[in-house]
């Protein structure tokens, strides 16, 4: 599956097949949110929080992916990516983006 953030792909003629989704809800155990709570305090790289983010955007695009692939899409395109926090120490990612098929 061809994954793109612009609205095209070079050299293929493309046919729309609709929106397609993939999200997921994230969040670390207690001792890691104390530990990071902690961390904030000398500054510096949150590592668990950068750790669950990425593997909740892996997670959010395979969803996405396997929409595309139900509609039989080749392609996705114009994926974008959003977070918000749902609690402390848990955040939703979605990704999302057009199925296209190559003509």
């Amino acid at each position: 599956m061809i994954l793109v953030n612009t609205d095209y792909i070079s050299g293929k003629n493309l046919e729309m097949l609709g929106l397609v989704k993939g999200s997921t809800i994230q969040s670390k155990n207690i001792g890691r949110d104390i530990t990071q709570g902690l961390k904030t305090l000398v500054g510096g790289e949150l590592v668990a929080y950068n750790d669950m983010m990425n593997e909740a955007r892996a997670l959010a695009t395979k969803r996405m992916e396997k929409e595309a692939e139900a509609l039989g899409a080749d392609a996705i395109v114009n994926v974008r990516y959003s977070s918000s926090a749902i609690m402390q120490g848990a955040a939703e990612v979605i990704s999302y983006g057009t199925a296209v098929k190559f003509v």
